[in-house]
């Protein structure tokens, strides 16, 4: 969160009057533009007025012209105004939006995953095709390595965590990678993704962060939404 410094401010307001007294006020806010302080544009228009010199007085013209700054300072604030609330109301959306993934199974683009004692990824393809899968450890290591028949559209590989001499690998971070090719040997792409329970939301980013397996994402990121399915509830 950007902290903005804080200088004092000296406000001068000046008004006619028999004794023709000036009074200082000393300010501790943050120096503001003209356009974001409406009370300030209006003291200093009014004591224009009331200063001018009466053998000079301001022209006609010049007066006309600072009018129409008022009304138009005037209406950017409005406009600011409302634009603030504008934000405020997608800035709570955006939050709505994300806590209603709390607790749910989602599938979000990616490769690399946290496993523990259980890792899913999705693999869509184009057609048919047979994958050579492989995955990874944190230190680039082979943990795993097989042919995974897929077909057109979604399937989900799920790994337990053995290798392929049958070692039992531990919890940690896992990356999957997989190339196809399809009967007629020609490569074909295959789009990844990790599935995992979102667990948490932080609210004060923006936009609101999901977190999956210790790793953050936007709703944005999401592809799908896996809701258990009856039998498996049961």
């Amino acid at each position: 969160m950007a902290v903005e410094a804080t200088m004092p401010t000296t406000v001068v307001s000046a008004a006619a009057s028999s004794t023709d007294k000036t009074t200082t006020t000393t300010s501790s806010t943050t120096s503001t533009g003209l356009a974001d302080n409406f009370q300030t544009f209006l003291t200093l228009l009014t004591t224009q007025l009331q200063n001018q010199n009466p053998l000079d007085p301001l022209d006609t013209n010049q007066f006309t012209q600072q009018l129409v700054q008022f009304a138009g300072v005037e209406q950017q604030l409005k406009s600011n105004e409302q634009l603030k609330a504008l934000l405020a109301l997608e800035k709570s959306a955006q939050s709505t939006n994300a806590l209603i993934y709390v607790g749910n199974t989602v599938a979000v683009d990616g490769s690399t995953q946290k496993f523990d004692g259980s890792a899913t990824w999705n693999l869509k393809a184009e057609k048919s095709a047979t994958a050579a899968i492989t995955i990874t450890n944190s230190t680039g290591q082979t943990v795993y390595s097989g042919n995974f028949t897929l077909s057109k559209g979604n399937a989900s590989f799920v790994w337990d965590g053995k290798g392929n001499d049958g070692t039992q690998h531990p919890a940690g971070t896992y990356k999957l990678t997989a190339t196809a090719k399809d009967s007629n040997g020609k490569d074909i792409g295959i789009a990844t993704e990790i599935q995992g329970i979102v667990d948490s939301v932080d609210l004060t980013a923006t936009p609101p962060l999901l977190s999956i397996g210790g790793a953050n994402y936007t709703t944005d990121q999401i592809r799908r939404v896996i809701r258990p399915s009856t039998a498996a509830a049961a």
